[in-house]
Parts: C-alpha cells; structure tokens; sequence
C-alpha cells in the first residue's frame, strides 16, 4: 500500500493504529515500542512485523535516533488469522527475510522493476506465512515444470509489455508464489530476471542496428532510457552509448 522511508533522531510516536500491516527493518539505530501492552525493540538484523488495528507506539533506543524503512501490506497479503501470532512475536530473526525485504524496497526505488517487486513481494508475504504458522518440516516440492514452462511462454509472449505476477498467476491457475518457485527452481533464475535478462539481449540487437538508446528503451520494454542503463550496465557491464559506439561509427 505505502512505502515509507525516514531518519528521526527525537520524534516519539504516541500510541497510534493502523489498518495495514507494518513491515520494517532497522538500518540504523534501535526502536523501542509497545505493542499490545508488552515492551518490544528492533535488536541488529531483525524484521518486526506491527499487525493491523493493534495499538502501538515507537521512540529511538539510543541518542543517535535511528533510520528505518517500513512497508505497509494489506489484507490481500497477511489476512487476519496471522494478528494473534504477530501479536505475540512481532520481531522475526530471519537473515534471508530481511534481505528479502531489503531487496523489495531497492526494487521499489524508481519506475520499470514493478515486475521484480511483485516477485519479491509474493515470496516476503509467503515467507512470513511460514513464521507465523509453522508447520511441520516436509520434503523438498518436486520442481513444477508445467507451470515454470507456463510462465515462461507467458513472459516471452509478453516482453516488451510486460504482465503483472497476478495477472500471470490467474492466467496459469498457479498461486503466485508457486509461479516464482516453480520457475526459479526449474531454469534457474527468477521470473523477474529472465525477463530483464531478455529485454537486454533485445536493446543489445537495436543498438547494434544503429538505433539511439532513447529510442531502444521503449522499445525493449524498458521504462526510459535511465531504466534501461541502470540494467544494461548492470548485465553486460557497460553503457548502452558505449556499447553502441562500434555500430554508429561503422
């Protein structure tokens, strides 16, 4: 629903609700808080995970304040059966949850990695099903490669328009975190990065055909041309202009 960023070195919240779910992760400093009556804090490399509708407060733990990053979820991701077990274990220490979660807030940075978001959204949201509702340990799940196959004639189909996890996921009858296991457990990599992996292997072959990079961006299915370089460069190691410069000068 919201994304929310902030630094506060003196600010106390008071007691307040909201009617979301607060993801956060503690990048610098300690929260102190309290949550249905009971003292709680944010220790190094913890989630906390602040259930809807139940009162809480938060104020810096140390005289540096603290710096945090904070998404807030709705119902449609952590539905109400979950509050009781928050309630109760509000701090998660998870190193592959927090990186997760460090990961989604990159992908929601700028425009163009929405797709990203929603791969990483679905498997934050599924992760945190687990820990609220453990169960007991079962056998690895045989790689689905009907779906995996699936989804990635649905993302070739789509390249340069893209299609939302959700749309994709009602399109193959597949819940969407099954889709983004299904598909990185049979070929390897993420849906996410399959399709950014094939819209630089396009834009490489416009560039190579002469055409500006401005104009490669949109049509590789990039959101602009800043869109396109930050993931360019990152997957072939240099510019789109760099790369074009052999095939403009002949």
């Amino acid at each position: 629903m919201e994304v929310f960023h902030a630094h506060f070195t003196e600010h106390a919240y008071p007691m307040h609700v909201h009617d979301a779910w607060t993801l956060l992760i503690v990048d610098e400093g300690v929260v102190r808080y309290d949550l249905d009556r009971h003292r709680r804090g944010t220790p190094d490399d913890t989630v906390s995970l602040l259930p809807p509708q139940v009162p809480h407060n938060g104020s810096p733990a140390t005289p540096h304040g603290f710096r945090k990053r904070v998404v807030y979820l709705d119902l449609t991701q952590l539905d109400e059966r979950f509050i009781g077990p928050a309630v109760d274990a509000p701090d998660i220490i998870d190193p592959v949850l927090r990186r997760r979660v460090g990961q989604l807030h990159t992908a929601l940075a700028g425009p163009g990695d929405e797709f990203e978001a929603e791969n990483r959204l679905a498997l934050i949201a599924e992760r945190l099903r687990e820990r609220l509702r453990p169960g007991p340990a079962v056998a690895a799940a045989v790689p689905d490669h009907g779906v995996a196959g699936s989804l990635r004639d649905l993302l070739d189909e789509r390249l340069t328009t893209g299609i939302a996890l959700a749309e994709a996921a009602a399109m193959i009858h597949a819940h969407p975190a099954h889709l983004v296991r299904a598909f990185s457990g049979v070929f390897g990599i993420a849906p996410h990065q399959y399709l950014v992996s094939r819209r630089v292997d396009l834009a490489r072959r416009l560039l190579l055909d002469g055409r500006p990079p401005g104009e490669v961006a949109t049509a590789a299915g990039f959101y602009d041309q800043s869109h396109l370089t930050r993931h360019f460069k990152r997957v072939v190691g240099t510019t789109p202009g760099r790369y074009a410069g052999p095939a403009r000068s002949g």
